[in-house]
This record gives C-alpha cells, structure tokens and sequence, in this order.
C-alpha cells in the first residue's frame, strides 16, 4: 500500500458461528464433508493491534495467538514489533469456530496494521484453518447462513462457499452450554474422523437434496417449521454418524436432555455445533428465545448449563483502524 497513512492501532471484532452439519462424508463425486453454517451475534473474539516497543500478546486464548502471530510474522516477513491484545475470545473447543476467528482476527488485524492486503482465505492457508469447512472463514468475511461445497483432496483452499442466505432477522437461536466438558479438537478430531465408519453414499445424496429442496428454500422464505424439520433430521442423521466417536448424537448427555426439553417446548428445530458440547435450539422470535432461555437455566440450573439467546448475523466481521494523528 505504497503512500498510504498507516493506522496507530487496529482493532477486529471476529463473529462466532455455528456448523449444523456435513452433507458427505463419503466423497464419492470428488468433493468430501461439504457443511451447513450460521453466523451469529452476541459472540466473538475481539483483538486488538497496536505498534509497540517489543512484541506483546495478552489476554485469553495468549498461548494459541503468539503461535499464529509467529507463522504470520514469518510468512509476511514482518519485523517490526507489535503489541496485541485478546480483549474477547470465544470459548475454546466449544463448537463455536474459536481457533479459525481467533486465526482471522489477528491475521487481517496484522495485516491492515503494516499495510498489506490480506483475505480472511489467504489468513485461513497460512494458519492452516478450514481443513474440513468453509463455514468459519465465510463467517467472517459475509455472514449468513452458508454452505460450502466441500474439499477435493488436491485443494489447498478452504472449501469454497456455494449459497449465502441473509437469516430471517426475527428468528433466534438459544445456545445451550456446558462448560464442563469440550468437543473434540486437535489430534482427538482428526483420530475422531478416522475412527468413522464408511458414510453410504445414498444418505449423502438424501442430506445434499433435504439442503437444497427444503432447507435452503425455507430459509429465503422465512419458513421457520420446514427450515427447523429440515436443520433436526440433518442434525439426526449427522449426529448418529458421528455417535461412536462422541458418545452419542450430542456430546454432553446434559445437553442432549435439554435440546429434548426445548423440542417438547416448541422450539422449531435442534442441534448440535460441530462436535459440541454446545448445542441450540431454533425459535421464531426474540421474545421466545428470551422465554425458553429463561426457562431452561431454571429447569437445568443443576446441570450447570448455559442458557443464551442468539440471532444470526449477516455481515461480516470488522476491521476498523485508528489513524496516526
């Protein structure tokens, strides 16, 4: 950026996402995994960069971001020394696409701070994120619900997005946590995935047709009962596939019995995050959210769990620079 006004600190604010589930597993046509996402409100990883007199890495998630700050800095030959600050992270390991934000924020924070063009794909490459899903990286850089059309195993590139549709802004989602316990991550996931059983490849072309011919449809019409059909059987069936490795269709029982409460209370659809423990249930309106909500922290106080309303978000992450005075 030859010419250009540097800013004195840069601060990104990185949005939270959900995977509701792979389409193939099975990979028959070339193309494996394919996944559904949402990007969502009210949580995210916040970092802020600044120049600074020697390197700095404060705040949660310190340990992870010093390793990404190293590959970047090495990768784009960056010398000069930076503070940077995690001034909010999301919860690690909890389904909700913490290392892939925590990777973007930083990344694109960087690169805005030293004045060179970066993509959240191009940041994703170099950290090595979106090995399986395009969801992450397209959470950040559109928002939406989103699916991504899989990987080929001669690709470098995260999975490239196919449909992006803006979430109906009434429609909310309440998460249900359990800080207990942590999805699968790192070397357990990837011993997870090995340890699966072949996926038929019939019930691959059952989940890429409910996507295409329910799901998506309900959701540009706002059609919140067959969108929360379509989202329950995918999560079902996904989650079957997947009960050997994490001990059931959900990962906490805990959270399982509360998604089983929500759907007898009406919630329109229910899942589970990636390999959890986080899960959520699909609701019409802010004032029901906030009623189920309340409701389940009661219900399931002695479980521990968290009880949070959420709306889907669709814009993309932000960058915002403070100029040199």
């Amino acid at each position: 950026m030859t010419g250009a006004i540097l800013p004195a600190a840069v601060r990104v604010c990185a949005p939270a996402r959900l995977h509701l589930g792979f389409l193939d597993l099975e990979g028959g046509l070339g193309r494996r995994f394919g996944s559904l996402g949402l990007a969502i409100e009210e949580i995210a990883t916040v970092v802020s960069l600044r120049a600074a007199s020697a390197d700095r890495v404060d705040g949660p998630e310190a340990v992870r971001l010093a390793r990404y700050f190293a590959t970047l800095r090495a990768a784009w030959g960056i010398a000069a020394p930076v503070a940077v600050t995690v001034e909010r992270a999301i919860p690690a390991h909890a389904g909700l696409g913490s290392g892939t934000q925590l990777g973007l924020a930083l990344g694109l924070g960087l690169a805005r701070l030293v004045g060179r063009a970066a993509t959240p794909t191009e940041v994703a490459v170099l950290l090595d994120r979106g090995a399986r899903s395009g969801i992450g990286v397209g959470a950040f850089a559109t928002g939406g619900f989103l699916v991504d059309g899989g990987r080929a195993a001669d690709e470098a590139l995260p999975p490239p997005i196919v449909a992006r549709l803006p979430f109906p802004e009434a429609w909310r989602l309440v998460l249900i946590q359990n800080p207990t316990r942590q999805g699968a991550h790192g070397p357990d996931e990837a011993a997870g995935f090995r340890a699966l059983p072949p996926f038929p490849a019939e019930r691959a072309a059952h989940l890429c047709r409910l996507t295409l011919l329910r799901l998506l449809p309900a959701v540009a019409r706002a059609d919140i009962a067959t969108a929360g059909d379509a989202l329950s059987e995918i999560q079902a069936i996904v989650g079957d596939h997947f009960a050997p490795v994490q001990g059931g269709r959900f990962t906490s029982p805990a959270v399982a019995a509360a998604l089983a409460w929500a759907a007898r209370e009406g919630a329109a659809g229910i899942g589970q995050s990636s390999w959890g423990p986080t899960g959520w249930a699909l609701v019409a309106s802010a004032p029901e959210a906030e009623r189920l909500a309340a409701a389940g922290a009661a219900r399931f106080a002695v479980d521990g769990l968290l009880f949070r309303p959420v709306a889907g978000r669709n814009r993309p992450g932000e960058v915002t620079a403070v100029p040199v005075v």
